[in-house]
């Protein structure tokens, strides 16, 4: 399956950031509800997510992360900012291309899913929202939401999303993500003192 094939059967790419409401598993609900920020999300898993979920959670999310860098790397001029997009483009297509590579390994199809179209409608929204924003009002906003995402997908990852993936190479794949964007999440605060 190829990125461009699975983009365009399983998933729309929209800016991330995220929400919804109504979930059916407490413990999905509880660590991915902040992940996809400004709102709760729809989680249709009810004992937690499975591998095909949350392969294709994962993507989504990083999907998302890709469109909106996009954005503030054809809105700043800032920088700082666009240094901070630019790795956000890098890294997150990077971590999804290896994503790609395991499914296709595994012959495993991700199953779209209600977290994933959620989020997906949120960064739509999101998007939308830091388009009417201008200079430093939009990359103050797009930092903000980089900041408070890392957070809650570092913490989705930690407390749902690796402890549910049965796949010990994509239980590796997550962890290793995991690293990564812990690191982007100390880049987007540091990103983030210097515009106050």
């Amino acid at each position: 399956m190829t990125n461009a094939s699975y983009q365009s059967k399983e998933m729309t790419t929209a800016p991330r950031a995220s929400r919804g409401r109504q979930a059916k598993g407490a413990g999905v609900r509880t660590a991915l509800a902040g992940l996809f920020l400004l709102g709760g999300m729809p989680f249709a898993q009810a004992a937690g997510p499975t591998d095909p979920q949350i392969a294709h959670i994962a993507y989504t999310a990083g999907e998302l992360d890709i469109a909106g860098a996009k954005q503030a790397l054809a809105k700043s001029n800032n920088k700082d900012v666009r240094a901070f997009a630019e790795g956000m483009v890098n890294d997150h297509t990077a971590v999804n291309k290896q994503a790609l590579d395991l499914v296709k390994k595994l012959k495993v199809t991700p199953e779209d899913n209600d977290t994933s179209r959620a989020l997906s409608k949120a960064a739509e929204d999101k998007r939308a929202e830091l388009a009417k924003l201008e200079g430093a009002e939009f990359d103050k906003a797009y930092i903000a939401n980089e900041v408070a995402y890392h957070k809650t997908v570092n913490g989705a990852l930690e407390s749902t999303l690796i402890p549910s993936a049965s796949n010990a190479e994509l239980k590796k794949l997550l962890e290793t993500g995991l690293k990564l964007f812990k690191g982007h999440e100390e880049h987007a605060e540091k990103v983030a003192a210097g515009l106050e």
